[in-house]
């Protein structure tokens, strides 16, 4: 059978990496690309903390990498992974909308979703006001009044984005201050198209046709108020792409993947990286790192197998 040595699960900064170093070891490597989940890297306007890099969109970046693994052998297909399962002798069955496929090992990084409120009217008006990409439908709200839900460093920095476009910016957070990092804190700050609603939650989204408002709840006295709004930004966080796992992989209660130093899982064979893997810091460069480290555990784990290991 036509068996790869590797197949990557996803084709952000993680996966890519994978690719380029797996590739370049003259491994017979697949990348999957998902046709529902973008790659949260790619949707980013603008990145200045990559080493080398003073701005570069994550759009961009992302083709960069892949252009550097297709240039080194990898091969890309796009199909949704519906699970995995041990095939026959060593080999992995990659389970696909189009059928199986199998390689000898393989490296999951699926990353990770945009999280929900679950709140009414969250998916009424999805696509009618209700968005978790700035970057994807910020034009679309050009002069309006744009709520963002979120404290942390995506929300902030894409609703300083959001600025660009919107006629005033409320940032809706439930501390009394931001959690995003010093210096996109202080940017936001001196912003004067942004207003911020402190110790709040969001908890429905009104509107007829489309988003009308939102009503927001203090959680200290639980008063709750209507506040006029185009658009809602839901950016509170994600969720690992990792449903396609479980009864497989040990995964904690968040659906974290679960591994040690070198990208190993609790399966032989099966490796992880990127945002779908348990970690401290959910970062482009840490997902290059890990990507870089699970494909070299992977290329010495097919050399075992196939009893090439250099000695």
């Amino acid at each position: 059978m036509n068996i790869y040595d590797i197949i990557i699960i996803g084709a952000g900064p993680a996966g890519l990496t994978a690719a380029l170093y797996a590739s370049r070891a003259r491994l017979k490597t697949l990348v999957m690309e998902s046709t529902s989940c973008v790659s949260q890297a790619a949707t980013a306007s603008h990145i200045e903390n990559y080493p080398g890099f003073e701005k570069i969109s994550g759009f961009d970046l992302v083709e960069k990498l892949k252009k550097q693994a297709v240039n080194f052998g990898a091969e890309f297909r796009q199909d949704e992974v519906i699970s995995v399962k041990k095939s026959s002798g060593n080999a992995w069955a990659v389970n696909t909308s189009s059928g199986n496929i199998e390689a000898l090992s393989l490296i999951v990084a699926s990353g990770a979703r945009p999280k929900k409120l679950d709140i009414p009217g969250e998916e009424e008006f999805r696509g009618k006001g209700v968005s978790y990409c700035a970057t994807c439908d910020g034009a679309f709200f050009r002069d309006k009044n744009i709520v963002v839900v979120g404290g942390g460093n995506t929300a902030v920095e894409e609703a300083i984005f959001l600025t660009k476009f919107g006629k005033k910016v409320t940032i809706i957070h439930r501390r009394d201050r931001l959690r995003a990092t010093k210096i996109i804190q202080e940017r936001a700050l001196a912003n004067k198209k942004i207003e911020f609603v402190w110790n709040s939650v969001v908890k429905e989204i009104l509107g007829k046709q489309k988003v009308e408002a939102i009503k927001t709840e203090d959680i200290n006295d639980k008063k709750t108020k209507e506040i006029p709004c185009d658009g809602v930004f839901m950016l509170i966080g994600y969720a690992p792409n990792t449903d396609f796992l479980k009864g497989t992989l040990s995964i904690n209660n968040s659906g974290y993947i679960l591994t040690d130093e070198n990208m190993k899982t609790s399966k032989e064979g099966i490796f992880a990286a990127g945002d779908a893997r348990k970690k401290l810091l959910l970062q482009i460069i840490t997902a290059c790192g890990e990507g870089a480290t699970a494909a070299t555990s992977a290329r010495l784990y097919v050399e075992e197998l196939k009893g090439t290991t250099y000695k």
